[in-house]
């Protein structure tokens, strides 16, 4: 896949819209169209990389922030404080959009998700719900 396919370099051109919860000029995070659980964000660098293994060290020191940065607000907002950061590398590891990215996903007390099963849509944003929340997890980054 070249970048001119990649849905998430679309989304990063603002080609496409989603629920971006953080951008700056080298990252994006925006919730997940397919949720795992309530407040699963996604973490992109704006560039096409494939894999961890491709992304620059400083692009990836800029990630880690990101994510811990998303996380707390996540946190805060879902009222939760179990998390998982997933990240897979290649089809053979599960990584369905050929482009780095990471999951942030809450946990809920018996919300039947494994690592296995993180793909699977347990979760479905009420109308409007999705806006809101992303809203919310923008305020708590702020706080």
């Amino acid at each position: 896949m070249n970048e001119k396919e990649c849905i998430f370099c679309k989304i990063a051109a603002k080609e496409i819209p989603a629920n971006v919860v953080y951008e700056d000029s080298k990252v994006m995070a925006f919730l997940d169209i397919q949720p795992a659980n309530k407040g699963h964000v996604l973490v992109i660098p704006k560039t096409h990389y494939t894999t961890l293994s491709e992304i620059p060290d400083t692009l990836l020191a800029e990630i880690a922030k990101v994510i811990k940065k998303v996380s707390k607000a996540v946190l805060k907002v879902t009222k939760n404080r179990a998390f998982n950061i997933v990240q897979s590398n290649g089809k053979t590891a599960g990584q369905i959009v050929m482009h780095a990215h990471f999951h942030i996903i809450p946990r809920f007390e018996d919300d039947g998700l494994s690592l296995g099963r993180l793909n699977r849509l347990p979760y479905k944003y009420e109308q409007g719900e999705d806006k809101k929340l992303m809203k919310e997890i923008r305020k708590a980054m702020m706080e």
